[in-house]
């Protein structure tokens, strides 16, 4: 691997943030500087937290840093699920296909973290 942009938990985490993005457009303005920015910060916190975690070159590090990633995963769901709830989000098919992202990426990263720990 000559890149943490070659780990799929990476390319999943791009991947769940430009949808992510594409969600937070249904928002109510006013919610600009209070749930849409929390979601944005969430999501981009996903793959950040990977490609530090690769950048520092161990294992303890990456997770670690794998830890925080994966906090911000349930951290971004809880916060679409509140979306949903108050109908921010209108179009079921994206809420659906994020939630199908954010599972499939908590189990790699579960599997990639037990991997790395032996």
């Amino acid at each position: 691997m000559k890149s943490y942009k070659d780990l799929l938990i990476w390319q999943k985490g791009i991947q769940i943030v430009i949808l992510t993005y594409k969600i937070a457009k249904q928002f109510p303005s006013e919610e600009m500087y209070a749930l849409t920015s929390q979601v944005k910060r969430a999501a981009v916190s996903i793959p950040s937290n990977i490609a530090e975690g690769y950048g520092r070159n161990g294992d303890k590090s990456l997770n670690h840093f794998l830890s925080i990633s994966r906090g911000s995963l349930y951290e971004l769901e809880t916060q679409l699920l509140i979306a949903k709830e108050l109908d921010f989000i209108t179009d079921i098919s994206s809420f659906e296909r994020i939630n199908f992202l954010i599972e499939e990426e908590s189990k790699m990263i579960n599997a990639f973290s037990a991997k790395l720990q032996g």
